[in-house]
């Protein structure tokens, strides 16, 4: 594999299955929400969103370079993680399912299975470990060594995402929290972001031997681990930023949750003469 240079940027990394699972979740939500008796057009668009994302993130140049540059590894990440996978959490494809899927399947959403994966605390545990677990131990250098399970790896960011997002912004039926605690429920998983990072960029060796292999030619042990400070950086710096950003539209909500209880309660001493 080549150095990377800024001539690269028009790569790509498109492979058949992806473009396949891509396209058919796409034609699936387009199908479910003709079938829906309403559904909000901006569902739609943030699940478009999420899939555009999805798609830049795995199939354009940081797909083909992802496994030689561990920076470029991380970016694909946090697009992942923290940029596609709120985006379907948005678009709130539980609740579209539940309304026009089959009696079966609606018991299955109902189920006790079901209510304990979309639990905000278990989200937020899932979370927790899954990070440092992905970025910090063997499964790292495993996935190096086997591309199919660096595509199993990249599902798993988008579900963990996408569960912890959902129990944050609280759009989906079920176990929600209440807006003000869903401020707390983010910035508590910040610091897992900051230790991965923090610990990627401190280290002082090659902590994923398999780089050695993967990295491109002409690579040498300090700039390999270069990049991986880099890389740890980029989950630090990038990782809080992006979570910074995900609290603006909670804080929002929250603002707004809080003037209309305010209001309700002001009727409600109006309407007993208070």
């Amino acid at each position: 594999m080549q150095q990377f240079s800024w001539r690269h940027l028009n790569l790509w990394h498109l492979g058949a299955i992806p473009l396949i699972l891509l396209i058919g979740a796409g034609i699936l939500y387009w199908w479910a929400t003709r079938r829906a008796a309403y559904w909000p057009r901006w569902c739609s668009v943030m699940f478009l969103c999420g899939l555009l994302i999805t798609f830049i993130a795995t199939e354009s140049v940081i797909g083909y370079f992802d496994m030689e540059y561990f920076s470029d590894h991380m970016v694909q990440h946090l697009l992942l993680i923290m940029v596609a996978a709120p985006f379907f959490a948005l678009s709130r494809p539980l609740d579209l399912a539940y309304e026009v899927g089959p009696t079966n399947l609606r018991s299955f959403l109902d189920g006790d299975l079901m209510k304990t994966v979309t639990h905000p605390l278990f989200a937020f545990i899932l979370y927790f470990v899954f990070i440092p677990l992905t970025h910090l131990t063997g499964l790292l250098n495993f996935m190096l060594e086997h591309e199919w399970f660096h595509h199993l790896e990249q599902v798993g960011f988008l579900v963990v995402g996408y569960l912890f997002f959902r129990a944050a912004f609280g759009l989906e039926r079920g176990r929600t929290l209440h807006p003000g605690l869903r401020l707390v429920y983010v910035m508590a998983a910040v610091p897992v972001d900051t230790f991965t990072g923090l610990a990627l960029n401190m280290t002082s060796h090659v902590p994923f031997p398999s780089y050695r292999t993967n990295a491109p030619m002409g690579s040498t042990t300090s700039s390999i681990l270069a990049n991986i400070h880099l890389g740890g950086a980029v989950m630090w710096i990038g990782g809080d930023a992006l979570m910074l950003l995900a609290c603006i539209p909670i804080a929002v909500a929250w603002v707004r949750f809080e003037t209309l209880r305010t209001k309700e309660l002001d009727a409600e001493l109006d309407a007993q003469g208070i």
